[in-house]
Formats: structure tokens, sequence, C-alpha cells
């Protein structure tokens, strides 16, 4: 068993804490750990994509198009752009927040209306999460990425307490409360 997931977002939303958390995590499992990490004009707001697989034996970090077990996206439009890695029957857990690229500040393109809609049609497992505002409810609108990862946690094979240690062993010393809070709410969201 290998476990895929790629994490999609923007430069500065926490994308690669959010791989070291769960790398964290599985690796205190005893599984096998690869991450890969790709900035593409990340200081600018450009996307940020990494992927993390964990299992017995992972030979490499990259996942190819159609097995990601799991997406993350913090943000719709890198839930749209990524979509096509999630396997059938995979995942997505995307914020419904909203960042306009560079085309669209520039005004010469528009930020699509339906992604979600569009998502919801072409993949059966969806949620989307306002993280952004859970966030802020928290404490920071930095740990948009806690939340994200307290939703995936929770449809995971590594329980609660490892989730919780690893956040607290990797998140910032002076945040590691409202990032566990931020985790919680994320971890409880829809139930």
């Amino acid at each position: 068993m290998v476990k895929s997931i790629v994490i999609a977002g923007v430069g500065g939303q926490g994308t690669l804490l959010a791989s070291r958390v769960i790398g964290e995590a599985a690796t205190s499992k005893g599984f096998d750990v690869k991450v890969s990490e790709v900035h593409g004009m990340a200081q600018r707001g450009g996307s940020v994509i990494t992927y993390v697989r964990y299992g017995e034996k992972v030979i490499s970090p990259i996942i190819p198009l159609g097995e990601a077990d799991v997406l993350i996206a913090f943000e719709q439009l890198e839930a749209l752009r990524w979509a096509n890695y999630l396997k059938k029957g995979g995942l997505l857990i995307s914020n419904t927040q909203k960042i306009d690229p560079m085309p669209v500040i520039t005004s010469r393109m528009k930020y699509p209306d339906d992604i979600i809609n569009v998502l919801s049609e072409r993949i059966e497992n969806c949620f989307f999460i306002d993280a952004l505002e859970i966030a802020k409810k928290s404490g920071s609108a930095k740990t948009v990425n806690s939340v994200l990862i307290g939703r995936m946690a929770r449809d995971s094979e590594i329980d609660k307490e490892t989730w919780l240690h690893s956040l607290s062993k990797t998140a910032p010393a002076k945040f590691i409360d409202i990032n566990i809070k931020a985790f919680e709410e994320g971890y409880n969201y829809g139930i």
C-alpha cells in the first residue's frame, strides 16, 4: 500500500508546512515517506504543488496523473488545475477561497465562477470547506493548512493523536495552539 497525496496552492499559503506535517505523521507510524516540492513562481503568488507519498516502500515521490489518493487544494483554481491527478474514487478536499492569478488581476482573463460545480460533477468524493474563515476564527488566517490537514486526517489510516503530535512537532512553536485549534475545527468539519 502506498498513499499518494497532492497538495496544491499558491505561494505563501502554507502548502510546504502541510507536506511536512503529513510526512512527519506518516514517518512516526513507521512508513517510508517521499516528498517532492515544485515552486512555480511561488514568491509572486504562483502555483505551488507538493507530492507526499508514504507506505511500506516508496520508490519515487512523483505522483503520475490519475494516481493520487487525495488532492488537498488551498484555493479553488488550484483544485481545478490539479484535479486530473486524482484517481477514480480519490478524495478532493478544497478550500473555497479564490485568489486571483496574474491574468485575472491584469483583466486578461476572468476567474471562473463555476469551479465548485465542475469539480463536483467530475469527482465523486469532494469536500469544499471555507478553511480561511475557519482559520481566522481559530486565531490566524495562516492556519488554513491545519484546517485542511484536519479534514484530511479524519479519513486517513493515521490516528488523530499522531496527527496532533506531528503538528505540534512541525508548526512554529508560538503558533502550535492555534494550529491545533484549526486542525480540530477541520477534523470535526461537517460532523
